[in-house]
C-alpha cells in the first residue's frame, strides 16, 4: 500500500460509525439510527450544536481537480476568501420540534424568539443565534434528566430569508451527550431549492431514548415540515431581534 492510500484510508475512517479515534458516530443512510440508553448518553444536557461553512468547491473551482495537479494541497486548511464573487450570504438556523407526554407542543427557535428554557417545560433551550457562520455555530441543550416528560424532539435547519443555498454549504449538526460518543449527522444531500432540513428526531420509545436520523429537505418552513411529521401546529409569519437584541 502506498503512502498516498494510507492517507486517504486515513481519512476516510475518520467519521466511521462508533470511530474510536474521533469518539463520534456518524448517522448514515445505512446506519440511521443510535440509542442514546443504550450509549449510558441519556441522562444529563444534551448538546445539540449546527455549524456550516461554504463549499470550497463552489468559490475556487473543482476542488478534486486541484488536489491532483497539486497533491500537497492535501496538507493546506480550507479557506474562504470573504470577498469571492460566487460567495452567497447564508444565515442558517436550529430549531426543535417538540412534543411532551403530557400533550404540550411547541418549538424552539430563533425566529419569533422562542428560546425555550431548560429547568422548565419544555426543558429546550436555545443559547442564541448565530448569523455569520462562526466556529462556534448555534447550540440547543434538552434536558435530559427530564427525558420521561419528551414524547419526541425533531432538530431541524432553516435558511431565514436568504437566497436558498443548502447545495452550497457544508452543514452538520453534532449531538454531545453528556457522556459517551457525540453523533454526526451531515447535510451532505444536494438541495438547491430548499429553505428546511428535517435532520435527526429524538424519540422516548418505552423509556429508551432513539435518535433516527432523517435527513429530509422540504421546500417551505416549519409549516411544512410540520405537515411532514404530523405535529400539528398553528404557524404564522414570524421575525428575528434585529443583532444584538433579546
Amino acid at each position: 500500500m502506498s503512502f498516498w492510500d494510507g492517507l486517504w484510508r486515513g481519512r476516510a475512517a475518520e467519521f466511521e460509525s462508533g470511530s474510536a479515534a474521533s469518539n463520534s458516530i456518524e448517522l448514515t443512510k445505512r446506519h440511521p439510527v443510535v440509542s442514546l440508553t443504550k450509549q449510558g448518553a441519556a441522562t444529563g444536557n444534551l448538546r445539540i450544536n449546527l455549524s456550516w461553512r461554504m463549499r470550497t468547491s463552489d468559490i475556487g473551482g473543482p476542488e478534486r481537480e486541484s488536489l491532483l495537479r497539486h497533491p500537497f494541497k492535501l496538507f493546506k486548511p480550507d479557506v474562504v476568501q470573504a470577498h469571492t464573487q460566487s460567495m452567497v450570504n447564508v444565515d442558517l438556523d436550529l430549531g426543535i420540534l417538540y412534543e411532551l407526554t403530557d400533550g404540550e407542543k411547541g418549538v424552539v427557535q430563533p425566529l419569533g424568539n422562542f428560546f425555550g428554557a431548560l429547568n422548565a417545560p419544555p426543558y429546550v433551550k436555545l443559547s442564541g443565534d448565530d448569523r455569520f457562520g462562526s466556529a462556534s455555530g448555534e447550540t440547543i441543550y434538552v434536558n435530559l434528566d427530564h427525558r420521561e416528560s419528551i414524547k419526541r424532539l425533531l432538530v431541524f435547519v432553516y435558511i431565514y430569508d436568504q437566497t436558498p443555498a443548502f447545495d452550497r454549504t457544508h452543514a452538520h449538526v453534532t449531538l454531545y451527550p453528556s457522556n459517551g460518543p457525540r453523533v454526526e449527522i451531515s447535510l451532505d444531500e444536494r438541495a438547491p431549492q430548499a429553505r428546511s432540513c428535517a435532520v435527526v428526531t429524538i424519540e422516548n420509545v418505552k423509556g429508551e431514548l432513539i435518535v433516527r436520523r432523517e435527513v429530509k429537505f422540504v421546500y417551505g418552513f416549519q409549516a411544512e415540515l410540520d405537515r411532514l411529521y404530523g405535529w400539528g401546529l398553528q404557524w404564522g409569519r414570524g421575525y428575528k431581534s434585529k443583532v444584538g437584541e433579546r
